[in-house]
C-alpha cells in the first residue's frame, strides 16, 4: 500500500483539507454529549442554573453566607454585588429588575454586577463552600457545625443559630471559617455543587424568579448550539465524503491511465508475463478495490483516531471511575479484530487469484463459443466454469461470514457496555458521586470510542484485499519494459528507403534454454518481395516481430536503412512499417475509421482505393452504410477473410516503406488471393515486402525466399533455386503441389 502514496501527491492539499474538516467534525461530535449532559444536569435538574453564584440574593441570606467567609472572601463577594431598591434605581432600571426579581417591589436585593469569568470561578468556589452550611442550618441540621467543633445549644431555631454564630468571638469565628473551608476541600465538588445549586434555586424561588422560564431559556440556548454543531458536523461529513470520492475517482483514473500507458509500452516479453484476463482484472476490479479503500481511508481512518482519543479525554474530564470499563471494552475489540484479521487476510489474497482465473475461463469460453458448440462440449465447459465459480464463491462466502460475524459481535459489545455503564453509573448517582447527565455523556463517549474501533475494523477488513490489489496494480505499473528507446536516438540514413538487413541474428525467449533463431542473416531490399517459409514453430513470426522490436535480438543486429533498430526510437521505426498480423485485429468503430487507423489524413478517395486493392470493395458495397458500416469489438461481425482484407487495406493506407504480412492471406480464397497479390505488387512496387507464409504457391514468384528450419536458415534464394538446392524447401513444396505445378 505504501507504493500508492506517490500517486496521491497531486491531492496533498485536498487531503489536508479533509484532515481539517474531520478534525472539525470530531470536535462537533465530541461536544454534543457534553451539551446533552448540560441539558440534563443544568437544564432539567438545576432549572438552568449553571453555578453557585446567584444573580440576585436577599440581604438576610447574603449576611448568613458572609458569616462563613473570611475577610478577604467577604470583601470580594461584597465588591461583586450591589444592594438595590426602588430608591437607588432609575425607573427604567427598576422596571427591568423588578420584572426579573418580583421581590424587589417589597424588599431590597443584592444584585450581581458585571464580573469576569475568572471572578465568577472564584465566587463560585466561595459560595460552594458556604451555601451547604447555611442550607443545613436553615433546615435545623447543625451536624456540620458540630463536626467543626462548634456546639449549638439545643432548641435553637435557625435564625437564633445564625445570631449565635454572629456573636462568637472573632478568633473563634475565624477558626470556624477555616475549619469549614478545610472540610469543603475534602468533599466531592459534584456534591457541593448539587447542594449549592439547590440553595440558589430555593433563593430564586423566594425572590420570585420564573424558574420555568430560566430553565427553558437555558435549554433553548444549548439546544440551538447543539443544532448548529450537528449541522456543522453534517456539512463537514458530506464535504469530506465528496472530496474523498473525488480523490478516489481521480486516483483510479490516474492509475488506470498509468497502467494502460505502461501496457502500451510493453514488449511481447512483458505481455507474456501477464495474461490478458489478469490485466483486465487489474485495471478494473483491483483498481475499484483501491478506490473503495481510499474513500474509507479518508473517511474513517483519519477520523477514528481523532474521535476515539478525543472521547477518552472527554471521559477523563467527566469522571475516571468508569475508565476501567473503557479499557476492558477496547481490549476485547482489539482482540476480536486481531483474530478476524488473521483469519481473513489469506482469503483475500486467494479471492483475487480466483477472480483472475474466473475471468480467464469466462474470456476463453466467450471467445471460443462457436468451437465449444461445434464439438458439443457445453457440459465440459460448464463444469470447468463451475469449478472456478464455486471456488471463488466459497472463498467469498467465508469472507462475508467473517464480516457478518464481526458486526453482531460489535453490537453485543456495545450493548453490553451500555448496560455496564448504566449499572455502575446508577450506583454513582445514588451516592451523589455523579450526575445523571454525566452518566449519559459517559455512555455517549464510550459509544464513540467503540464506533471508532468499528470504523477501523471496517477498513482493516477491506485492507488485505485492497493491499493485494495495490500490489497487483503497481506490479504492472512498476514493470519496466525490456525494450526501451535509446537515450540519444539515431536518425535513419538518407538515401535508403526500406532496406532490412539481418546480421548473424540469434534470439532466445526469456527463461528459455535454447535459441529460437540461430545466426540468421539476409537482406531485404525495396521493390522486392522477401518470403519466409518453414514448418510450424520454425521462428517465422518471431523473426518479423523482431523487425518491429516486439522482441529484441539476443545476438547480432537488425538494420533498417543502415541503422540498428535498437538505436532509433520505436515510433520512428514503426512509422516506416505497415504491419498485418497473423490474427487480423479490427477496432470498434466503422470500416472507414479502421482503414484510416494508421493514417488519419487519408482522404475518402484513398480509403476507397486501398479497400479496392485489398479486394474489400465487394463486401463493403453490399452494406447499406458502405464505409460507415459499424465494426463490432474485435471485428466480430466480419468473417476471417473480411477482417484480413480490411487489415491489409489499413496497412496500405499508412503508405509505409516496409510491408510485413504475417501469414495474412491464409483466410482468403484462391481467386481473391491472386487478385490481391497482383494489385498489391503494383501498389507496393517501390516498397520492401516481407511475407510470412506456409503456402508455397503464393510465393513462387517472390524475389527472395528464406527457408527456416528449427530456427536456422535452411536456404535463401528464388523458387527455382531452392527447388534444386534446398531439400527442406523441396519437401515443403512437394507436400503442397505436384511436380508439374512446381515446374510451371
Amino acid at each position: 500500500m505504501t507504493r500508492l502514496i506517490k500517486y496521491l501527491r497531486p491531492y496533498v492539499w485536498w487531503i489536508l483539507l479533509i484532515v481539517l474538516l474531520l478534525f472539525g467534525q470530531a470536535m462537533a461530535d465530541l461536544s454534543l454529549p457534553t451539551y446533552m449532559s448540560d441539558i440534563v444536569n443544568v437544564g432539567i435538574q438545576q432549572n438552568g442554573i449553571q453555578n453557585a453564584v446567584p444573580k440576585a440574593i436577599r440581604p438576610a441570606e447574603f449576611s448568613r453566607l458572609a458569616l462563613f467567609m473570611s475577610e478577604a472572601e467577604r470583601a470580594e463577594v461584597s465588591a461583586a454585588y450591589s444592594l438595590v431598591d426602588r430608591a437607588t434605581l432609575s425607573p427604567g432600571e427598576y422596571a427591568s429588575l423588578a420584572k426579573k426579581y418580583p421581590l424587589l417591589d417589597t424588599s431590597p436585593l443584592y444584585v450581581l454586577g458585571e464580573v469576569s469569568k475568572s471572578q465568577t470561578e472564584r465566587l463560585n468556589a466561595i459560595f460552594m463552600r458556604t451555601m451547604p452550611v447555611v442550607a443545613g442550618i436553615e433546615v435545623n441540621d447543625v451536624s456540620g457545625l458540630a463536626a467543626n467543633g462548634l456546639t449549638i445549644p439545643e432548641g435553637m431555631e435557625p435564625d437564633e443559630v445564625f445570631d449565635f454564630i454572629a456573636q462568637l468571638p472573632a478568633e473563634q469565628l475565624a477558626a470556624l471559617q477555616r475549619l469549614i473551608s478545610d472540610q469543603g476541600s475534602t468533599v466531592a465538588a459534584s456534591l457541593l455543587k448539587q447542594y449549592s445549586i439547590a440553595y440558589v434555586s430555593a433563593e430564586y424561588k423566594a425572590i420570585g424568579v420564573d424558574l420555568g422560564g430560566l430553565r427553558m431559556a437555558y435549554m433553548w440556548h444549548i439546544g440551538l448550539i447543539m443544532l448548529g454543531l450537528a449541522l456543522a458536523g453534517a456539512l463537514a461529513s458530506v464535504t469530506v465524503g465528496l472530496i474523498s470520492a473525488t480523490i478516489a475517482a481521480g486516483l483510479g483514473r490516474d492509475m488506470r491511465r498509468r497502467q494502460f500507458e505502461r501496457v502500451e509500452s510493453f514488449s511481447a516479453t512483458e505481455l507474456d508475463k501477464f495474461s490478458t484476463a489478469s490485466l483486465i482484472t487489474r485495471s478494473t476490479n483491483d483498481i475499484t478495490q483501491i478506490q473503495m479503500l481510499t474513500v474509507m481511508l479518508f473517511r474513517f481512518i483519519f477520523y477514528a483516531p481523532i474521535l476515539g482519543i478525543g472521547a477518552v479525554i472527554k471521559v477523563l474530564s467527566l469522571d475516571t471511575s468508569m475508565l476501567w470499563i473503557i479499557a476492558a471494552v477496547v481490549s476485547v475489540i482489539i482482540a476480536l479484530i486481531g483474530v478476524l484479521f488473521f483469519v481473513a487476510v489469506p482469503r483475500f489474497r486467494t479471492m483475487q487469484r480466483l477472480m483472475d482465473r474466473l475471468n480467464l475461463v469466462t474470456r476463453e469460453f466467450v471467445s471460443g463459443l462457436m468451437v465449444i458448440r461445434a464439438f458439443n462440449t457445453q457440459e465440459t465447459a460448464e463444469k470447468k466454469f463451475d469449478v472456478a465459480n464455486v471456488e471463488l464463491t466459497d472463498v467469498s462466502l467465508f469472507v462475508n461470514r467473517v464480516m457478518v460475524f464481526l458486526f453482531p459481535m460489535m453490537m453485543l459489545i456495545m450493548n453490553g457496555t451500555m448496560l455496564l455503564i448504566i449499572w455502575v453509573g446508577a450506583h454513582q448517582v445514588d451516592q451523589s458521586a455523579m450526575q445523571v447527565g454525566d452518566v449519559m455523556a459517559t455512555m455517549q463517549y464510550t459509544m464513540q470510542i467503540i464506533f471508532a474501533f468499528i470504523m477501523i475494523s471496517m477498513v482493516f477488513i477491506m485492507l488485505p484485499r485492497a493491499s493485494v490489489s495495490a500490489v497487483r496494480v503497481t506490479e504492472v505499473i512498476d514493470t519496466e519494459p525490456s525494450i526501451k528507446d535509446p537515450v540519444k536516438a539515431a536518425k535513419f540514413k538518407e538515401g535508403l528507403k526500406g532496406v532490412v538487413e539481418f546480421q548473424d541474428v540469434s534470439f532466445r525467449y526469456s527463461g528459455a534454454e535454447e535459441d529460437v533463431l540461430k545466426h540468421v542473416s539476409f537482406t531485404a531490399k525495396p521493390g522486392q518481395t522477401t518470403a519466409f517459409i518453414g514448418s510450424t514453430g520454425s521462428g517465422k513470426s518471431t523473426l518479423v516481430n523482431m523487425i518491429l522490436r516486439f522482441y529484441d535480438v539476443t545476438d547480432g543486429r537488425i538494420l533498417v536503412d543502415g541503422v540498428d533498430v535498437r538505436d532509433v526510437t520505436q515510433h520512428d521505426l514503426r512509422d516506416k512499417i505497415g504491419y498485418v498480423p497473423q490474427q487480423a485485429v479490427l477496432f470498434s468503430g466503422t470500416i472507414e475509421s479502421n482503414i484510416k487507423y494508421g493514417n488519419q489524413e487519408a482522404s475518402r478517395a484513398e480509403v476507397e482505393k486501398f479497400a479496392d486493392i485489398a479486394q474489400a470493395t465487394e463486401f463493403i458495397s453490399t452494406s447499406d452504410k458502405d464505409y460507415a458500416t459499424t465494426v463490432a469489438q474485435g471485428g466480430a461481425n466480419f468473417s476471417g477473410g473480411q477482417k484480413q482484407r480490411l487489415s491489409i487495406a489499413r496497412a496500405l493506407a499508412k503508405k509505409p516503406e516496409i510491408f510485413i504480412f504475417d501469414d495474412s492471406f491464409s483466410a482468403l480464397d484462391f481467386k481473391t488471393d491472386v487478385a490481391l497479390r497482383k494489385a498489391l505488387k503494383q501498389e507496393a512496387d517501390q516498397a520492401t515486402v516481407l511475407i510470412v507464409t506456409q503456402r508455397v504457391g503464393p510465393i513462387m514468384g517472390a524475389d527472395q525466399i528464406v527457408v527456416l528450419e528449427d530456427g536456422c536458415v535452411a536456404g535463401i534464394g528464388t523458387h527455382s533455386q531452392l527447388i534444386k538446392d534446398s531439400e527442406v524447401y523441396r519437401e515443403i513444396a512437394l507436400s503442397q503441389l505436384s511436380k508439374e505445378e512446381l515446374s510451371a
